[in-house]
């Protein structure tokens, strides 16, 4: 997939999704899946998904902030599904300033010479956000390019998602968007994150030394190396499928069950926060590698035992519970 943070080293010509597409959430999924690749075109338009760099919220607060799925993260979502080509918009004064109808002709039809746009219903653009989705329908209609409006992807809300009959018409159904995903999964409950996400909530990284303190009691870890804007899910112990990756993070190339703890090792005094990951029947070196690890389950929150003798018997029934849950 091609990258590029400039509209004049972009492929052309393009069809274009826009929007912020942090998670590529089942949400986003259905906003890019207009713009795929169509092998029975005559001819052919770059499936490109456009967004901005640094998000809008932080060039407006000047506030850093975490995402569901860092740049290396997200590129790899979004070529698992086809796209050909992101373009990072600058978000700075002089984009931020631009009328809906510069935004149009400017960005979208000259530089990126759209053939087609697909956008969420929801989907705001231009100076003070004054251009909404029906707005970008009337404008692209002058060049003679169509737009899809997507409407808002919902679903079961969380907690009657699984107490509830499927058939009563009553059920509130809730709009999956980023913020509702991290509250989710702030609340440690990965299952209907992954729901509202549509695969697995995933975390990539490179595997690095640690106090390797997990091999003196039979649990040797990978200590992960996470993006420092990664967004981290509740602190704990979850059942994960592991895979380990290629520099490129083209497809895994290996899968693996275990189990990893987020948090900050109470039992042994750890004084900063880590991602740790047992493998189950495996015997190696994983230093330098790159795995990408993706929670099915959340098993408990972390705590402090009284003993590391403690810890380890907690470890061991951790391992039983994630085989029970991964068929393993």
């Amino acid at each position: 997939m091609w990258v590029t943070s400039s509209t004049e080293l972009a492929l052309t010509p393009t069809c274009v999704a826009l929007g912020k597409f942090d998670g590529v959430h089942r949400g986003h999924q259905r906003v890019i899946q207009p713009i795929l690749p169509d092998v029975t075109a005559s001819s052919h338009a770059y499936s490109t998904v456009v967004t901005f760099n640094p998000h809008p919220q932080e060039f407006f607060t000047g506030l850093a902030r975490t995402w569901l799925t860092p740049l290396d993260e997200k590129i790899f979502q979004l070529r698992s599904l086809g796209v050909e080509q992101l373009v990072l918009l600058p978000f700075d004064k002089e984009l931020s300033a631009l009328t809906p109808e510069q935004f149009v002709e400017k960005i979208l039809i000259q530089q990126l010479q759209a053939k087609r746009i697909s956008v969420g219903q929801d989907f705001c653009f231009g100076s003070n956000r004054s251009g909404t989705a029906k707005d970008l329908q009337v404008l692209a209609a002058k060049f003679d390019i169509p737009v899809t409006i997507v409407p808002i992807e919902t679903c079961a809300s969380p907690e009657r998602a699984d107490n509830s009959d499927a058939s009563d018409s009553s059920i509130h159904q809730t709009r999956i968007s980023t913020s509702l995903i991290r509250q989710v999964l702030q609340n440690g409950d990965i299952r209907q994150a992954n729901k509202l996400l549509g695969r697995p909530y995933t975390l990539i990284g490179d595997v690095i030394k640690g106090q390797q303190l997990g091999r003196t009691i039979g649990f040797p870890t990978a200590n992960l190396q996470l993006p420092k804007d990664k967004f981290l899910p509740s602190f704990g112990v979850y059942a994960v499928r592991v895979s380990t990756l290629s520099e490129t993070l083209n497809a895994p190339e290996y899968t693996y069950l275990g189990v990893m703890n987020i948090g900050n090792r109470p039992t042994v005094n750890g004084t900063y926060q880590s991602v740790e990951v047992h493998l189950f029947d495996w015997s190696g070196d994983l230093y330098g590698k790159k795995l990408a690890v993706q929670l099915e389950q959340f098993l408990r929150p972390e705590e402090k035992f009284s003993s590391v003798e403690a810890l380890k018997q907690q470890i061991q029934q951790d391992c039983i519970a994630a085989r029970a849950f991964l068929g393993g």
